[in-house]
């Protein structure tokens, strides 16, 4: 099997040069504008990026975050998450980078073993980064308002938190 994956990327390229050479395309002239256009598109996107990745990094010097989390523990308790993955659950629709961070954190002081270890675990790979996802995705598209994206989402993320909180608990 290890073989065959080997050569998927240059049978690929191969299938997709004869494909052009059948329809006698410029296929070098298409590949030069298909890369202007994805920096056109990077460029775009460099001040919604900026801006997401400065404010994460602001709730989290502040203490901001933190004390959300403490405040938002009883609900936690609620609904069977552990308490201590409380930063994790608030700073992963905002940061993929910075809840993987909050993650390894989690893992090194509770350990990889333990339930607020794997609950941190499975969160992290059962949620999408909401926030960041949605202003890529809608500003590439130049599409301003979001109007049920966000809230379903949400709701979204927060069905991967429970359900991830509440398969760590039943099957380990």
């Amino acid at each position: 099997m290890e073989k065959i994956t080997d050569y998927i990327v240059p049978l690929l390229l191969l299938g997709c040069s004869a494909w052009a050479l059948r329809k006698k395309e410029n296929t070098y002239e298409q590949l030069l504008q298909g890369g202007q256009e994805g920096l056109k598109l990077v460029i775009s996107l460099i001040p919604t990026l900026v801006m997401l990745l400065t404010a994460v990094t602001m709730l989290r010097a502040s203490g901001a975050m933190e004390l959300i989390g403490s405040f938002l523990a009883p609900a936690f308790r609620f609904f069977g998450i552990p308490e201590e993955t409380a930063l994790l659950v608030l700073i992963r629709p905002i940061s993929g980078s910075a809840a993987l961070a909050v993650g390894t954190e989690l893992m090194a002081e509770h350990g990889v073993n333990s339930l607020v270890g794997r609950t941190a675990a499975v969160m992290l790979g059962s949620t999408e980064t909401t926030f960041y996802t949605i202003s890529v995705y809608f500003g590439a598209a130049g599409i301003k308002k979001t109007r049920y994206t966000l809230p379903a989402a949400l709701i979204a993320d927060f069905t991967g938190f429970f359900i991830a909180s509440l398969t760590v608990r039943l099957f380990f």
